[in-house]
């Protein structure tokens, strides 16, 4: 790893490791043929801007947010020339009171299991999604309802603000999303990486097993697209 990088956002964010799970999302989500061009869009918990572009390359504006300063800083200035894209600090642990503003998407992609309490983050993705909701999380096996804390490295900066995370039941973000949501979905494939399996049936699974929710008020007509909860999915 390059020494300049060295205990930056971007030694975690830029690693190998999250690179690779970065471009397989975003492979998944490109053929999930979902239409941004011009809508609003609020990103929770982007980072350092790694999956911003995707959308503001759709024709989108983006409201990208992150809570921890650090992460913020790089955030910020990478996008401080660019009129599609405006930036916030907001840390989702707890959410803020006086937030009021609704996008036609609300895009959280690897933050719900960074933080103490789903439920009030999930409550005001709600509030802030005129349409829809894609979320992606780390969330372990089973048919049981679960939030499972999970305590994580608070010095990484891809890591729980504040130490405490969870680890929910996909079964538990399903139900969640329905309580708020006329419509929830899962995509009928998931991203060509080990962390997102495949078959949910399976004895044993990776440490970290992800999945991909797209919640709406209205109706979505998308082959890729399923109202249940599958059990095998294919990879792309």
């Amino acid at each position: 790893m390059n020494s300049l990088l060295a205990d930056t956002p971007q030694s975690d964010f830029h690693s190998w490791r999250y690179l690779r799970n970065t471009a397989r999302r975003l492979e998944h989500l490109a053929t999930l043929g979902l239409n941004f061009s011009n809508s609003s869009i609020l990103e929770l918990g982007a980072g350092i801007g790694d999956l911003t572009t995707f959308f503001l390359d759709r024709g989108a504006t983006v409201h990208a947010t992150e809570g921890r300063p650090e992460n913020y800083a790089f955030l910020k200035d990478r996008f401080d020339e660019e009129p599609n894209v405006t930036t916030q600090i907001i840390n989702l642990d707890p959410p803020p009171k006086d937030f009021n503003n609704t996008y036609d998407t609300v895009i959280s992609y690897g933050l719900l299991y960074h933080l103490s309490d789903p439920i009030e983050a999930l409550n005001f993705m709600s509030n802030a999604a005129q349409d829809r909701l894609l979320l992606e999380s780390i969330c372990v096996p089973g048919d049981h309802l679960a939030i499972n804390p999970h305590k994580e490295i608070q010095s990484q900066a891809g890591s729980a603000y504040t130490g405490l995370g969870c680890r929910p039941t996909r079964t538990w973000v399903y139900e969640q999303l329905k309580e708020r949501f006329e419509f929830v979905y899962l995509p009928t494939t998931q991203p060509s990486h080990i962390e997102f399996p495949t078959d949910w049936t399976q004895a044993s699974y990776p440490a970290a097993t992800r999945a991909i929710f797209i919640a709406s008020r209205t109706p979505i007509q998308n082959s890729r697209l399923t109202q249940e909860l599958p059990m095998i999915q294919n990879a792309v």
